[in-house]
């Protein structure tokens, strides 16, 4: 299944319709040009069919296109980080 992810500007997150319910990722701006990616969310029934990751992607691949660093607070997008070496570079140093 194709997910059509919707960057909300507005409300700081990407999210996707599944079956009549959203998926999100979240995120806030802690300081200039850094995002920090703090929640994701899929509905139980879509669970493991890989949506999570097709947001983390897509909020990542935002973040590498306007050149922001990132903060991965929620454990699937640091998972997600492990897992593609290539986002690496866009963790924030501690």
């Amino acid at each position: 299944m194709e997910l059509n992810i919707i960057h909300d500007e507005e409300d700081l997150r990407f999210y996707a319709v599944i079956e009549g319910d959203e998926a999100e990722l979240t995120y806030t701006y802690p300081e200039s040009g850094v995002m920090d990616f703090d929640h994701t969310f899929v509905p139980e029934g879509s669970r493991g069919k890989g949506h999570a990751d097709k947001l983390v992607q897509s909020g990542l691949d935002y973040a590498r296109s306007q050149n922001y660093q990132v903060i991965p607070s929620c454990p699937v997008v640091g998972a997600y980080i492990k897992r593609h070496p290539d986002y690496r570079d866009l963790v924030q140093p501690e």
